[in-house]
């Protein structure tokens, strides 16, 4: 059997790809020009079992072609598509466009779940991209040695209600928290990026609190400040989220955002996160103080 791989970005293909080697599939890439990294080419150098083709993300009667002639029946998305990459300079091919102009929203379940109809109509499945990473989602319960702590616990109940209410919208998954009060959510830019938005709004709040304070206040410099400065950050799936594309995934480059922006604590929802090179995850995670937790559904 040859299995299909739609690769987007970051690690997410390449440990697809070795988990369907290790289980003696052949693996047919389908490329995004735009986001696939380039050392997917070297992997299928050094391994006849793969083959590799780039597409642009446009192309989308190409990667049905490519999957026919390669036999694919099943196929499986890994790695990230940019969502503001619909909004960019890339010129769809006439099955892309019908399907585009079809969609009563460009959310990202709408989008995908028309391409994989799409997909299925030419006798291609779409199956869950965790089917040959079962082993890598999120166990229930805390994570790391340092466990969230009463303020934290508080900003994580806040959160999974405001995150999943996003999610609900097809927004965005993720929410930053302090004191109770949402600082950031995530929509088009992504997790990190808005983990990094609300590190330096943190940031500013202090700069704006420090050139307030009137020399005879100093010493409330010292106490604890009306918002209080560690960020807890929250991520859910979405209520009926689709396992075949957009699944949770967490990684190191998460936890070293956190740290930079200052964020002391990390939920994810159970068996429904992925988390990449769990152990070095966790432990970066318990050198920097960071609690992670899995929260039940």
């Amino acid at each position: 059997m040859t299995l299909g791989l739609i690769a987007g970005n970051g690690r997410f293909p390449f440990l697809l790809l070795d988990a369907a080697r290790a289980q003696g599939l052949e693996v047919c890439v389908a490329a995004i020009r735009e986001e696939t990294e380039p050392e997917m080419d070297r992997r299928a150098e050094a391994d006849p079992g793969i083959t590799v083709h780039w597409l642009s993300l446009g192309e989308l009667s190409r990667l049905i072609e490519t999957f026919q002639k390669a036999g694919v029946t099943k196929s499986v998305m890994a790695g990230q598509v940019k969502h503001k990459q619909i909004f960019s300079g890339i010129r769809p091919d006439w099955r892309l466009a019908k399907l585009l102009l079809n969609l009563r929203t460009r959310s990202t379940d709408m989008l995908l779940g028309a391409v994989a109809k799409v997909l299925g109509d030419e006798g291609i499945e779409l199956i869950s991209s965790t089917a040959f990473l079962e082993p890598l989602l999120a166990a229930e319960g805390v994570l790391t040695r340092r466990a969230p702590d009463e303020e934290e616990r508080r900003n994580i109940e806040y959160g999974l209600g405001v995150a999943r209410a996003l999610a609900g919208f097809d927004i965005g998954q993720t929410v930053v928290v302090a004191a109770q009060a949402a600082v950031a959510v995530e929509a088009m830019e992504g997790t990190d990026a808005a983990i990094e938005r609300a590190g330096a709004l943190m940031r500013t709040l202090e700069e704006d609190e420090a050139g307030t304070l009137h020399p005879s206040d100093e010493h409330l410099s010292q106490g604890t400040p009306t918002l209080a400065r560690n960020l807890t950050v929250v991520k859910v799936a979405k209520p009926n989220q689709d396992m075949r594309f957009d699944v949770p995934v967490i990684g190191i480059a998460t936890i070293e955002t956190m740290i930079a922006a200052g964020a002391g604590c990390l939920s994810v929802e159970a068996g429904r996160t992925l988390l990449f090179d769990r152990e070095t995850l966790l432990e970066r995670a318990n050198e920097a103080g960071i609690a992670i937790v899995a929260a039940p559904r």
